[in-house]
């Protein structure tokens, strides 16, 4: 069934069919509340023209924002293909095929390398994990906005807490520059 909606997804797109990607879950799907969405490309300096990655894109809602509001060119890496499926769909609908886009990937075997912003909303083991992955490809001046879970091993240029997203619920962002 997923291959299924997967491959109805790439013929919608006109994509060429994948296989389903390896790797492992990184972090449950949580969605971030815009307003910190908004706070984490904000933190992140991303201009229009940038390209900016969301690793563990969910519902592409930082992907949207980013090629919305920003004028960012965005690009999400998802390993859950309904919800590739989904943000997928929602990018046709509101077309922002040419600035946005959905990998239907693990993030851990991508290249960063074009990026001038990243975002991460994972957890402290998977921080970890992806860390070694962001120090062989990011260039230098890449900056990284982590929400919630630092990126052990290296010191934030800036910490910002949300005492309240609006919800009830306090945030804290980390921005690395590499």
């Amino acid at each position: 069934m997923v291959l299924l909606t997967l491959l109805a997804a790439c013929l919608l797109a006109q994509a060429p069919v994948q296989a389903p990607p390896t790797g492992e879950k990184l972090a449950p799907y949580y969605p971030t509340p815009e307003t910190i969405v908004e706070k984490m490309l904000e933190l992140g300096g991303l201009k229009a023209g940038e390209k900016l990655f969301d690793l563990g894109s969910g519902d592409g809602r930082i992907v949207i924002m980013a090629a919305r509001k920003y004028h960012a060119d965005a690009t999400g890496v998802e390993l859950d293909s309904d919800l590739v499926t989904g943000s997928s769909a929602r990018l046709r609908q509101l077309g922002l095929q040419k600035s946005a886009r959905i990998i239907y990937g693990d993030i851990l075997k991508q290249n960063y390398s074009s990026a001038n912003v990243i975002t991460i909303y994972l957890l402290p083991d998977s921080n970890l994990k992806v860390r070694p992955v962001l120090e062989a490809t990011v260039k230098k001046g890449t900056r990284i906005v982590a929400h919630d879970f630092e990126i052990g091993g290296w010191t934030p240029v800036n910490t910002v807490t949300i005492p309240d997203d609006g919800e009830g619920r306090s945030h804290t962002l980390f921005l690395y520059v590499r």
